[in-house]
């Protein structure tokens, strides 16, 4: 199997096994530390690791967060060598600052500087030794081998994941046509089986069938179906396939059936009192953290509108949160005063002139979402969701977009889902994107997704991604 699924959420098998493998070459770090340092040398290993296991916990947690924080688990990192070189520097740096906190408050388990500098050392560059090796081979041992059944409209949807990345945790064997569906696929991946559908599956090591029928009244082979299902092949449908691949629900794809049946929406009482307190605890933590950039960027705000008292440095506007309820959101003023003057609502474009010298700053760092903890607070928002919307924008798209107003079944939030896969939009083809990926985010949401789009949001503030 390539996906594990935690808490509704997929995730890749190979990056766990990475993640594993990674984590082993951190904790022996510190043990190769601590032996040619305290133990001067090999000759109790025993004793170093019933004495320094806390420690090593410590240091291969820490670093797997920053590693994590820096994107260095996801499929879409597409800058090459040195890209990956600059993220695990970056992701480096940032457990030796995490690092330095946790020794400064707890200083009974500071190992010594020699033990870090070897551990850092020879982590770093077994690492990068992993991901070359891995770059170099890319072996598909952890791949699933993929049939798809049908060669129509629907199937050929499948084949616009051409990227490397599209397909980390998959290869397409090919196309089977179908009697009486129109080939919209190739011929060149259409396969003609020739023998029954389980012993082609079994020959070929098949170990899924993705159903992608335009029609599916029309020559489905379920006896032949059930027989794979039996023999233990995974058989699914191409909505929840490319729900898994790609992280989001694919609107063209899916019937309202499919909702109906699907696992996921859930909205217990359970679910929403930890929601709100893993919303009030990270706001808290992150208000802690970032009040000094808050208090520059108001100063900076309050220079550039030349000083003047009467020139806002907050921005307030009007949104749309849950269940369709409008409120106020929160921001730090970015444009000019009076950048809608028409008064006619206008999304933000890119280089758009309107956004002042500070604002292309505090948009590229995030930092202008930073006030809407206070939405946070008084429970307009939630910090991790779907991007509120402005009550213009919603009533055209929900007339536009199917299952666009189904966003709405929980609170928007700071950062999402949607924000961390797709870059910031401005049109109705972009809104399409990514309520794609905030339905995603409303079937499967969990405080387990909540933290992963939060350690993901750490490298958008790094690396700027995303950001207009």
């Amino acid at each position: 199997m390539s996906t594990l699924r935690v808490f509704n959420h997929y995730i890749r098998l190979p990056f766990v096994l990475l993640g594993l493998i990674e984590a082993s070459v951190l904790f022996l770090g510190v043990f190769l530390g601590v032996l040619l340092r305290l133990h001067n040398g090999f000759h109790d290993i025993a004793g170093a690791f019933g004495t320094y296991w806390v420690e090593g916990v410590i240091f291969l947690s820490v670093m797997t967060i920053a590693m994590v924080s820096s994107g260095l688990y996801q499929a879409r990192l597409r800058e090459g060598s040195f890209g990956f070189l600059l993220r695990l520097t970056a992701s480096f740096l940032l457990g030796i600052v995490a690092l330095s906190v946790i020794f400064y408050l707890f200083p009974d388990i500071f190992l010594g500087r020699g033990v870090l500098i070897i551990a850092i050392i020879s982590s770093f560059i077994s690492i990068t030794g992993i991901r070359f090796l891995i770059n170099r081979f890319d072996p598909d041992i952890f791949k699933k081998r993929i049939l798809v059944l049908g060669s129509g409209k629907r199937a050929s949807t499948i084949t616009e994941l051409r990227r490397r990345s599209d397909q980390f945790g998959f290869t397409i064997f090919g196309y089977v046509h179908l009697r009486g569906e129109q080939n919209v696929v190739s011929d060149d991946k259409i396969i003609n089986l020739g023998v029954p559908l389980a012993d082609f599956i079994e020959t070929h090591d098949i170990d899924e069938i993705v159903l992608a029928v335009d029609d599916r009244r029309k020559g489905i082979p379920m006896h032949e179906l059930l027989d794979c299902k039996m023999r233990g092949v995974d058989i699914l449908d191409v909505v929840t396939f490319f729900e898994r691949e790609t992280g989001k629900i694919r609107i063209d794809q899916v019937h309202p059936s499919w909702f109906l049946f699907s696992e996921g929406f859930h909205h217990g009482p359970g679910r929403t009192i930890s929601k709100r307190a893993f919303d009030v605890l990270a706001s808290f933590f992150l208000l802690v953290i970032t009040w000094p950039f808050m208090v520059l960027a108001a100063f900076g705000i309050f220079v550039e509108g030349k000083c003047n008292w009467k020139t806002p440095i907050l921005f307030r506007q009007v949104r749309v949160g849950q269940d369709g309820r409008p409120f106020q959101v929160l921001k730090f003023r970015s444009m000019i005063v009076d950048a809608e003057k028409s008064g006619k609502a206008q999304w933000a474009t890119k280089n758009d002139s309107r956004i002042t010298i500070i604002g292309k700053f505090i948009r590229k760092t995030r930092i202008d979402e930073l006030p809407q903890i206070l939405n946070v607070f008084r429970g307009d928002m939630s910090f991790v969701g779907p991007r509120p919307e402005r009550p213009e924008f919603v009533v055209m798209l929900s007339e536009k977009i199917p299952y666009y107003s189904e966003r709405h079944r929980v609170r928007p939030g700071i950062t999402g889902w949607a924000q961390l896969l797709y870059p910031y939009g401005a049109s109705e083809q972009d809104a399409l994107e990514k309520l794609q990926y905030d339905l995603y985010f409303v079937k499967n949401h969990s405080i387990f997704l909540d933290i992963l789009i939060l350690l993901q949001t750490a490298e958008v503030v790094l690396f700027g991604r995303g950001a207009h």
